[in-house]
């Protein structure tokens, strides 16, 4: 028989055992996508981005032709990483560019976590060639976007299938806090999640102001 231990699953993601690269989140990519609302996928990225600068996760941001075609990249981006060294790139397949790889290689992490535009495209080449190298990835797929819905799905599914875990911006936050007694992070991801998670942002605010309540109790 199995034996029960309050300790985490291996799979789970931590502050400090994963990058996150963020690709191509940009206004040309974005004109096209019709699998999610773009307000929402410019929320949704904002919340990953804000996420990953709190906990420090090391990230990797990526374009594709941006002074040719692509454009700038979403707001939210720059705003959360103003200094941030981004990599433009020719190739589709972010992983078929050396500067992606070799910072990358520069993380020195075997985990990866994935997002950008579009999702059939620009997001499945990296995945499946990150995990043929070996590589633990994951996908944040509400911060993904396509020019469908079946095209999103089904990549997600291709994903899915080579051994990609799904997960969702909110799950990304959430999972990087994981209990809600690590005070040093607390005010940081309910400050994000009352900004961007919706419903239940709008929720630990009103707690707060209502009650002051708040998730786990005293704080």
């Amino acid at each position: 028989m199995p034996n029960a231990k309050p300790t985490p699953g291996k799979n789970l993601l931590t502050p400090d055992d994963h990058a996150l690269i963020l690709i191509d989140h940009q206004s040309q990519m974005a004109f096209a996508t019709r699998s999610i609302d773009i307000a929402l996928l410019r929320n949704n990225t904002a919340l990953i981005a804000k996420a990953a600068a709190g906990f420090r996760v090391p990230t990797l941001l990526t374009t594709v032709a941006e002074k040719s075609f692509s454009g700038p990249l979403f707001p939210e981006l720059t705003a959360v990483f103003p200094e941030a060294q981004v990599v433009d790139r020719t190739t589709m397949n972010a992983w078929e560019d050396a500067n992606v790889t070799d910072q990358v290689n520069r993380f020195d992490k075997g985990r990866l976590v994935i997002a950008g535009l579009w999702t059939s495209v620009c997001i499945v080449g990296p995945v499946l060639s990150a995990i043929d190298q070996g590589f633990q990835t994951y996908v944040i797929t509400d911060a993904c976007g396509d020019v469908s819905d079946e095209a999103h799905e089904r990549a997600v599914q291709r994903m899915i299938q080579a051994g990609a875990a799904p997960l969702t911006s909110v799950q990304y936050l959430l999972e990087l806090q994981r209990d809600w007694a690590r005070g040093a992070t607390y005010a940081l991801t309910t400050g994000i999640a009352a900004t961007h998670a919706g419903g239940y942002g709008i929720g630990l605010q009103y707690a707060k102001t209502m009650f002051n309540a708040s998730e786990g109790g005293g704080h």
